[in-house]
């Protein structure tokens, strides 16, 4: 099996649940109010973990309690720490997050620490890109970090899967590193310039991307499922009707699971199917990291 690493984010979730979503200047009372582990990197880490693969994270928090605690959850989980750097002045990264009972979200994220994880750590911690066969990562780190870890990645033949989330602009030279994009249908349509509403749109989108330079695009469509294009063509992959919770961190639990799945020799496809199995089951359960299932509990 390939060893999986990740570089991002690692937050902490601070989330109120409410009837709706309240709109610009409008106060919601009645919710509930709970914490959760979160950030893009850290929770792609746990959905690779869970799923059975060898997962490193390399990461940036803050040397206060919100620091401490991410990192003794990684290791209860499995991940290894070696690489989450600490920095003396910049606190944790935090997300405020409100969920209505639809399981829609809104999310504010304050970076801190995440803000800080620089291309010079990226190359200071060369060994961890040597030492991993996959390399899966977001945007919620500095596009410059981003892009040096993929060149360091690219150089070294490694796969590279890029969740470009949250969506940004992203240049041909970046791209052409991209093994897997995996974005959603608003950073698919931000990424191509056609805004992806269906299957026809999605396609479009995906074949622009892979014009751009990535090798293949997948783009998650919400209970539609999921577009899989390569050079061989495109093809859907039905997600299965479940009782949406939560979906905070569905797009994470897939790319972990892809990574994982991946990691361990399956086929593209098949790791697809799977990634998609496992973000259905994340979606019914509030949280993060909390949300993301454990191998064990997908029916193949």
């Amino acid at each position: 099996m390939k060893s999986i690493l990740v570089i991002g984010s690692s937050n902490t979730d601070m989330v109120i649940t409410s009837p709706e979503l309240p709109m610009p200047g409008e106060t919601i009372l009645g919710g509930e109010f709970f914490m959760n582990a979160g950030g893009k990197g850290a929770n792609q880490a746990v959905a690779a973990v869970r799923m059975g693969a060898e997962v490193t994270l390399l990461a940036k928090v803050g040397m206060d309690v919100f620091g401490e605690q991410a990192v003794t959850r990684f290791q209860e989980e499995g991940i290894q720490t070696q690489y989450v750097l600490r920095d003396p002045d910049l606190p944790s990264g935090v997300a405020l997050i409100m969920v209505d009972e639809h399981g829609e979200n809104l999310i504010s994220v304050a970076p801190g620490a995440n803000a800080d994880l620089r291309p010079e750590d990226i190359q200071a911690q060369a060994a961890a890109i040597r030492e991993a066969g996959i390399l899966l990562l977001q945007l919620e780190t500095p596009m410059a970090t981003v892009s040096a870890a993929m060149k360091m990645a690219a150089a070294a033949g490694k796969q590279i899967i890029l969740n470009p989330a949250p969506a940004a602009v992203l240049s041909e030279e970046l791209l052409s590193n991209v093994t897997i994009l995996t974005p959603n249908e608003h950073e698919a349509g931000m990424l191509s310039g056609v805004p992806v509403t269906d299957v026809s749109s999605a396609k479009e989108a995906a074949s622009r991307l892979r014009h751009a330079g990535a090798k293949t695009v997948i783009i998650t469509m919400g209970a539609l499922g999921v577009l899989l294009a390569t050079e061989e063509g495109s093809m859907m992959i039905p997600a299965p009707e479940v009782n949406v919770v939560d979906t905070t961190a569905a797009g994470d639990t897939f790319n972990g699971a892809l990574a994982a799945c991946l990691a361990r020799g399956d086929s593209l496809d098949q790791a697809v199917r799977t990634a998609v199995m496992a973000a259905s089951i994340s979606v019914t359960r509030s949280g993060a990291q909390a949300s993301c299932p454990f191998l064990s509990e997908l029916s193949f």
